[in-house]
Formats: C-alpha cells, structure tokens, sequence
C-alpha cells in the first residue's frame, strides 16, 4: 500500500510541477467568432425524418442562436427512400414510356420540411445522378457494406445522357422550393454541386463535371438569379489530386467557357473542399493525426486566396472529420474506436480552434466547417458510427457544440504555455511528449467564455493535469463562475453505458439514465471571483482528453 501510495503521490508531484497556463487578454480581440462549427452532414438524407433523426435535428437547431446548416448526399438520387449505409434516395425524377420527365418532391419535401421547421438552413447538394439520365444506370443501387468490396460506386456516380434535362431538373426543383418556402427563405439556402467529384463519386473526366456544374448552376440561377451555388466539394484539399482539381475549377469559374450559356465564366457563390485526419490503432490504443486535415485546410486556403477573383468568396469545408468513413464501425475499423468517448469530443475542440486560427493566418472567409456525423438509425448501441447519437442518446462530442453555441461573438487572443502553436500542429499534430493544453476565447458585454482542453493524439489515461486560467482587463469587480465539463465523470454517456455492463438491451430506466448522462453537465456549483486590478484566476485540472468551459458572467 505504502509503494502504491508513493507512485500515485509522485504522479500528482509531477502534474503539479507540469501544471499548464493559460492568460486571456478581454481587450486583445482577434476576430468573429463565426459559427463555423454549426454545420452538419450525412450520407443518408431519409434518417431526416426518421423517429431518432427528427429527436437529433431538434437537439441541433437548439445549439445556439445561429442557424445550423445541413448538408446531405443522395438528394437526387432513385429509388423508394428506404435508408441504408452510405444509401439514401427521393425519387425525384424518373421518365416515362417516351422520355418525359416526370418529377416527384414528396421525399425531397419531407426531409426539408424538417429542416425549415426547425429553423435549419439546407446546404443543398445537387446531386446524385437519377437513374433515368444516368450514361450507366446499370447496376444502379449498391450495397455496400463496411469491411467488405463490394462495389459502391454505381450507376448514380455517371454523367446525365442529356445536360438539358439535367438543367431542367435543377431548375424545377429550385424553382419549387421557391415556391413552397418563399423567396426569402431559399435566398438564405446554399446550393452546391455533387461530392468529391475528384474520386469515385464522379465516373466522369474533369471536363465533364464542369460541364455538369454549369448546367445546374445555370438551373439554379434561372430559377431564383438571387440564390447562392457552389462547389466543387473535392476530397482532399491538400492532397495533388484535390489542389489540381480545385485550382482547374475555379479557373473554369473565372475563365472558362461556360458550357451552359457559351458565355465567359461560371457563377461561384461558395468555395467548397474537404479536410479528413488519419488515425492508427498503435501497441493497442487509438493515435489520432490532426495534421492531414489542417493541411488539407492550410492548402485549400491558399488556393482560394491565390485568386483576387475568389479570395474573398465563403469557403465552407464541406466534410471536416478526423477521417473519412463515417459509416465504418469500430468493429471493421479498429482505429475509430476514437468516436464513442472524450478522444473524439476534445479531438473536435482542438481542431475548431486551428481552423479559426488558420483563417486568421490566410485572412479569408470561412463560412463553415461541415462535421459528417449526424446519427445510424437501429443500430447498435455505441457502435463505433461517427455519429452524433446513438439510439436517440447524445455522444460526449455533441456537447462540445453545445459548449460552442454558448460561446461569445467576439474572440479573444489566447497564449498558453502548453497549447501547440498552429504550424506544429499542422505539420505533426499533437504527438509531442506533452498534451495540447490550449483555449478558445470570446467575449461578450457582459461575459467571458473559456473552452479549454487537455487533448494528445494518444489515447493513454493520464493523471488530472493542473491549469491555470488568468483573464486580465476586465471591467469588473466580481464574476459570477459556471463550470461544464466532458470527462470519465460528466456528459459522458459513453461511460456511463460502460459501467452497466455495455447493454445491447437496455431498459427503459436504463435508457433514461443514459440520455441525462448525454446532455451537457455543469460541474460543481456557481462560484463568485474576484477580481483585482482587471485580473480574474481560475484553476482547474483536467485529465487526457478532457474539456472544460469556463463562463464568467456579470
């Protein structure tokens, strides 16, 4: 016992000698704090309105003033709406005997409706290709499963057989949203073009997907000439496939001849590339690698700010994830065992931070950061899915946007003695010996917001690790402190399904257990600090891969 006692006091000596700083300055003001986080995506638009779907999307328009926006494939696609991994479908548009088009909004109006019921903006992906106009309709549907090889790039990947009645289409679906939610409603959507038309989404050659953009961004500007249209939504921003994809096509944007009209150039609303990490299981743990992604971003920025013409368009990056299978369990893919617990939840905080921090650097317009997860309906429970929820039970992660939807709308400076600086962890992430202890800051009139984290690429417990937070000049005597906290001992669901045994069954008591324990917990209670000469001191410790926010109010 005596031996024991000395290795844990020794630890907690060690921590306290490693304690991390971190001083926030209420006057250094940096920039907005743009609601980039609050946008979502999914390959299967029919779990919109399904029963755990409609329970997310709700959670989701509530996360704070700023509307949410959503982005989802297989809007265009054929088939009966039955939902499947990776697979989703509207019917939208089929023919008859001779030909004729023959449009059908039903679904498509089913899953916006949700959407504009809640208060969340479409961002509408134009796309996939309906079996009707596809040049290889056969096989059409896949059936794809994660682990295996079978074929998932089908006849909805094709070019149309015929550009007109692809325009037309765009055109009438453009022209019906107008009419079912009003000008103005539309007019706040955005619209953009297909997914990674650089990889297997696009059968076609380059030339041709541009041909399809200025097709349907022709459809879209003849129906609503106000409305926004974008794209191209390659894979891999910084990758050489993906900087030559984007470069050519914002090129054609500028230059090129519009397929559509004849005329120079093509209309270019929003700038749109993906940014994906790279985990490994490594000596039986998950190691997370940031740097792929911020590298994907650092370049797709400088691309789009390379051009006088695009350097000030909103760029939204269209999927932004620690990796790029959002359908591919822990079961398949070890190394995504990362998604049920706090790895993924500080994960997420240390790389929104970066992304700020990147548009900063590179002075361009950052729209959106577009997190695929949203939620697998009837599936198992904690499956390892990078979702949101599971079963209608919120993940850790999803508190750290509710934590960002009570954030201020002005950022503060931040300096800390154990937060990575921006250009290490674009190049190697945070795989030093010490763990990324960095902040994000806003400010109000009468508040200061403090996220803080204690994040590693490794997935190693450690012992709580002392941090100070200082906030100086501020223009008060006293502020009123609430702590929120995601740790092993709050907003954890996860852990809390662990402790009763990892039931695949739960009761219903058990369910409601589960969905308190996965909403946002304040730690302790509201606590009163002073503060002398504009200086405010808090001390909290964290442990690996937990978050804290810290809000001061007066």
């Amino acid at each position: 016992m005596g031996l024991m006692f000395s290795q844990k006091s020794t630890a907690q000596e060690k921590a306290k000698r490693d304690s991390a700083s971190i001083v926030i300055d209420y006057n250094n003001e940096v920039g907005a704090m743009n609601p980039i986080w609050a946008w979502f995506g999914h390959d299967e638009p029919n779990y919109t309105y399904m029963k755990d779907g409609k329970i997310l999307l709700s959670e989701l328009a509530l996360l704070s003033p700023a509307p949410v926006h959503l982005r989802v494939h297989n809007l265009l696609t054929t088939g009966d709406g039955t939902a499947a991994l990776k697979w989703g479908s509207t019917n939208a548009y089929t023919e008859d005997a001779n030909g004729h088009p023959i449009y059908n909004w039903r679904i498509i109006d089913s899953i916006f409706d949700v959407y504009v019921k809640l208060g969340i903006k479409p961002y509408a992906q134009i796309g996939f290709m309906p079996e009707a106009l596809s040049t290889h309709p056969k096989p059409y549907r896949h059936n794809w499963q994660p682990g295996k090889s079978n074929e998932l790039f089908t006849g909805w990947t094709y070019p149309p057989k015929d550009y007109h009645k692809w325009e037309e289409l765009v055109y009438q679906w453009v022209k019906h949203s107008v009419e079912r939610y009003g000008q103005k409603e539309v007019e706040s959507w955005y619209w953009e073009v297909w997914n990674e038309p650089n990889i297997g989404y696009w059968s076609g050659t380059r030339d041709e997907f541009f041909k399809l953009y200025d097709y349907a961004a022709h459809g879209v500007k003849r129906a609503l000439p106000s409305a926004k249209v974008g794209g191209p939504e390659v894979a891999g921003g910084g990758s050489p496939g993906g900087v030559n994809f984007l470069n050519a096509f914002i090129q054609h944007c500028i230059h090129g001849t519009n397929y559509a009209t004849g005329q120079i150039g093509s209309p270019l609303d929003v700038i749109s590339f993906h940014a994906k990490g790279q985990p490994k299981l490594v000596d039986g743990h998950v190691r997370m690698n940031m740097a792929p992604q911020l590298q994907d971003i650092e370049s797709g920025f400088k691309i789009v700010a390379s051009y006088p013409e695009t350097k000030y368009i909103p760029i939204v990056i269209g999927e932004s994830d620690p990796e790029g299978c959002a359908a591919c369990g822990m079961a398949t893919s070890p190394e995504n065992a990362y998604r049920n617990g706090t790895l993924y939840s500080s994960y997420t905080a240390a790389s929104f931070a970066r992304e700020y921090l990147l548009a900063d650097s590179l002075q361009i317009n950052l729209m959106g950061a577009v997190s695929w997860s949203f939620e697998f309906e009837n599936q198992p429970w904690f499956y390892g899915y990078r979702d949101l929820a599971t079963n209608g039970v919120d993940k850790p992660v999803l508190n750290i946007f509710r934590m960002l939807g009570l954030m201020g709308p002005i950022r503060l400076g931040v300096t800390g003695s154990q937060m990575t600086n921006l250009q290490s962890m674009v190049n190697s992430s945070a795989s030093g010996v010490k763990s990324d202890i960095g902040a994000l800051a806003t400010k109000s009139a009468a508040s200061v917001i403090v996220m803080v984290w204690n994040y590693h690429d490794d997935d190693i417990p450690s012992v709580p690790q002392p941090i100070s937070i200082v906030v100086n000049n501020l223009p008060v005597k006293t502020v009123q402190l609430t702590e929120y906290r995601i740790d092993d001992r709050y907003s954890n669901s996860y852990q809390v399904w662990k402790n009763m045994g990892s039931p695949q069954h739960p009761s219903a008591k058990q369910i409601s257990k589960l969905e308190k324990s996965g909403l946002l917990q304040q730690k302790g209670v509201i606590t009163k600090v002073m503060v002398h000469g504009g200086k405010a001191e808090m001390n909290i410790s964290l442990k690996r891969q937990g978050v804290s926010l810290l809000k001061l109010a007066w």
